[in-house]
């Protein structure tokens, strides 16, 4: 795609990172077949191909965002299925990440809509806060129906039913390997899913340990940025990322790490894409060392050699999160770790199209998320499974709200397989009613 950014322009590294994608673009339009909002709407300003030319004319004219581009910026899942496919390599992760970030300095949005904005990036990133409002979105939720906005709506409905007790295994602390040590690793707490699930760390904790971790929980750490990243909102991304920059850098340059281990694959993507996120600031050379050995918690197992199991007995529906299959590239691992443990695995039919989740997307575009929600989960429920299997919290809790089976992140189940307690949810309901102890 030729372009026509002027000299003057081209001194932002931002704007000299858009170009670079941009050039590589040759309007083949094989992204229109995989993008999901292109499949649901049909518009062809809604697949990658119109977006990347929306965001050329308003970054090459300077002027700013109008209603037009926003819109459809604003539908796009970054997904990043368009990435997979595209022959040329056009990295429109950096693209849509840009446009975002012009937008929010350019665009003045409705009013209703910045507060929602604001309120969003205030109370996901923060585990507490995030307890305290699931819990008055319980309450709630019965009157979800009231609601005059339907992304009033989808927040309410989107609350689950029961909200975990607090982890004390996600304070810092050092868990020591069993046995002879094989790897020091820190494991991403992450922040959200703290307060919807607590036992995916708890899992990954006792998995690496019994397979011969030290696992490190790093003071300081916290949100990875990634929420309001995808807002645009740079400031605030760049400061929470800068946060685990440094602790986890403190454990490089102290004891050492073999791997920073993330078992949120939306996480993870934007892990490893620090270095390019802070490549013009002061952190530049920590940011580069902490996404060099950031890897998802299925690099790591594969690595470690888990013991072969036993036949289980069970199906299982894989579902492939876009940002590990798309956005990270790790598309077998999880699958060839659950066949390992002893479990039949199946893939639902179109396993590269989005659940709708999407960080806060089931919250922001929540019709089009619905109809992406309806169609992942026919698909899974047709392989007839015993269980869903995924490797992010946010689908994980999109697909569960749409279906009655039972889902678990990957790790719950690498763990029982190889000695760990049996999942909680893969209890009947109502053993599974905990207590709800809001604050630490």
């Amino acid at each position: 795609m030729q372009t026509t950014f002027t000299p003057e322009q081209l001194k932002d590294p931002a704007i000299q990172r858009s170009n670079e994608v941009l050039r590589t673009c040759v309007h083949c339009g094989f992204c229109t077949a995989t993008c999901p909002t292109y499949q649901v709407l049909g518009d062809e300003l809604d697949s990658p191909r119109g977006r990347i030319y929306l965001i050329k004319d308003m970054l090459e004219k300077g002027r700013p965002a109008d209603e037009k581009t926003v819109k459809h910026i604003d539908r796009c899942l970054s997904c990043l299925a368009c990435m997979t496919t595209c022959p040329s390599g056009v990295h429109y992760m950096h693209l849509v990440d840009h446009a975002r970030e012009y937008i929010e300095q350019t665009y003045k949005r409705p009013f209703f809509e910045r507060v929602l904005r604001w309120t969003l990036a205030r109370i996901l990133p923060h585990p507490t806060r995030f307890r305290v409002a699931l819990l008055g979105a319980r309450i709630g939720r019965p009157f979800a129906f009231l609601m005059p906005d339907a992304r009033l709506k989808a927040m309410l409905e989107m609350a689950p039913k029961t909200i975990p007790p607090v982890s004390r295994n996600d304070d810092p602390q050092v868990f020591a390997a069993q046995g002879a040590r094989r790897m020091r690793v820190a494991l991403m707490t992450g922040c959200a899913q703290r307060a919807l699930n607590t036992d995916i760390n708890d899992a990954t904790i006792r998995l690496l340990t019994r397979l011969g971790c030290d696992v490190v929980i790093a003071e300081g750490q916290g949100c990875c940025g990634a929420l309001t990243h995808h807002m645009g909102k740079t400031s605030e991304s760049h400061a929470t990322a800068a946060r685990n920059i440094r602790a986890w850098h403190r454990e490089m340059t102290g004891e050492g790490l073999d791997a920073i281990v993330i078992n949120t694959s939306g996480c993870g993507t934007t892990v490893k894409d620090y270095g390019h996120m802070f490549r013009t600031e002061a952190l530049a050379s920590e940011a580069k060392a902490v996404s060099e050995i950031a890897m998802d918690v299925s690099e790591v197992l594969m690595k470690l050699d888990l013991p072969e199991g036993r036949p289980k007995g069970l199906k299982v529906a894989y579902h492939a999160a876009c940002s590990l299959q798309h956005g990270q590239q790790i598309k077998t691992y999880p699958k060839d770790l659950l066949k390992r443990a002893g479990f039949k695995v199946v893939e639902p039919a179109d396993s590269h199209l989005c659940c709708g989740s999407a960080g806060t997307y089931n919250l922001m575009q929540p019709e089009i998320s619905k109809q992406l929600k309806a169609r992942k989960v026919e698909t899974l429920e047709m392989t007839r499974p015993d269980i869903i299997a995924a490797g992010n919290i946010g689908c994980m809790m999109q697909i569960g709200s749409g279906t009655e089976l039972p889902i678990v992140h990957t790790v719950e189940l690498l763990d029982w397989a190889t000695g760990g307690p049996r999942p909680a949810a893969l209890d009947a309901p109502g053993k599974r009613e905990v207590p709800v102890p809001i604050l630490r």
